[in-house]
């Protein structure tokens, strides 16, 4: 529904006067069928790929380095930042629900980054496709909207100035952490930086709960996934798996007072190679709302994986595993990072 609601709202508004630009990554819409944007551009809506496929065995380096943002600014009043895609869920049966996503809507001065980076985006991918006479129409400046009561930030990722910007407010916060951590991420696959900091957390008595997929469009990573289980569970920290629907989640509650809704999965493609983008907030009220959401999220659709459990698993379960994860990182490292930027931590808890 969201494949077709959307676009032909972003015509309507077009057809009405309105300036509409659309920057879709190229691999993420590889599928997308050409009378698709042929409805856009004839409605007088601005579409343009980012990077776009050329041939899907056509493999390059930089084919993993995607714009994986979702963000959508309006009349620079209002601001959307999420995890959530506009696209329909086609590879969901059908009697399974849509898609477990968040995105929040943003108002006050930090729309004016989120304003920027969208700008920034359009304009970087204008140049590089030669389309110049795709400029942007001027628009107030954002800032000049009232500051709410919540202390927001919009972070981003690209493979410039920010690299590390997304990775270094997890790792501060986790590192600061005193009572509980909840992480709920669909692609859950963290280096040793990453691991290291929640292990640290777990031992000085901080509760850590990770809330994952437990129904996966993408089995690979899956696979490589679980190969933290054992070492996670040892180190005192509960892991969920959800199953009511897919998960693509990308959200973190911690001590109930920071809390991050984003793109960013916690992954070497997104935390290494990928374009992101998240919101971090310091709000009691915002981390509650949240935390309660996912709570009842797990609570009606979500199961608690044992230690147990995992010690009946069969061999070639644990085979399929490590072969998942080592696909992953043999990935990692066609896109041109070697080990030392990123594995996962395989040390048991008492060793470190």
């Amino acid at each position: 529904m969201a494949a077709e609601f959307v676009p032909g709202a972003l015509c309507r508004a077009a057809e009405r006067g309105v300036q509409v630009n659309v920057t879709v990554d190229g691999f993420g819409a590889r599928n997308f069928k050409i009378d698709f944007f042929s409805r856009l551009t004839v409605a007088g809506v601005r579409a343009m790929f980012y990077r776009p496929e050329i041939g899907r065995f056509h493999f390059k380096r930089h084919r993993l380095r995607r714009l994986h943002r979702k963000l959508v600014v309006i009349d620079a009043r209002v601001a959307f930042i999420g995890g959530i895609n506009v696209i329909d869920d086609n590879n969901a049966p059908l009697d399974m629900r849509p898609h477990y996503d968040y995105a929040v809507r943003v108002e006050g001065p930090v729309l004016r980054q989120v304003h920027h980076a969208v700008r920034r985006m359009w304009e970087t991918v204008s140049w590089v496709n030669f389309k110049r006479r795709f400029r942007l129409a001027p628009v107030a400046d954002p800032c000049c909207v009232a500051a709410g009561d919540q202390n927001a930030a919009f972070l981003i990722r690209d493979n410039i100035r920010h690299r590390n910007d997304i990775l270094h407010a997890y790792l501060d916060a986790i590192d600061n952490a005193k009572h509980n951590i909840l992480i709920a991420n669909a692609y859950f696959l963290p280096g040793l930086r990453f691991g290291r900091a929640l292990y640290a957390a777990a031992q000085r008595g901080v509760r850590i709960t990770v809330l994952l997929q437990g129904k996966s469009d993408h089995q690979l990573f899956r696979y490589a996934t679980q190969t933290l289980y054992a070492t996670a569970l040892a180190a005192g920290i509960r892991i969920f798996e959800y199953e009511k629907s897919f998960m693509h989640a990308k959200v973190a509650v911690i001590d109930g007072q920071w809390a991050t809704v984003g793109s960013s999965n916690i992954d070497p493609f997104s935390l290494l190679l990928a374009k992101e983008a998240n919101l971090v907030v310091r709000d009691a009220v915002f981390a509650g709302e949240l935390e309660a959401s996912l709570k009842h999220a797990m609570t009606i659709g979500a199961r608690e994986l044992l230690a147990d459990e995992l010690s009946r698993q069969p061999i070639h379960s644990r085979f399929l595993r490590w072969l998942a994860y080592g696909l992953v990182r043999a990935m990692v490292g066609i896109a041109g990072y070697s080990q030392r930027h990123w594995q996962v931590d395989e040390t048991k808890p008492e060793e470190r």
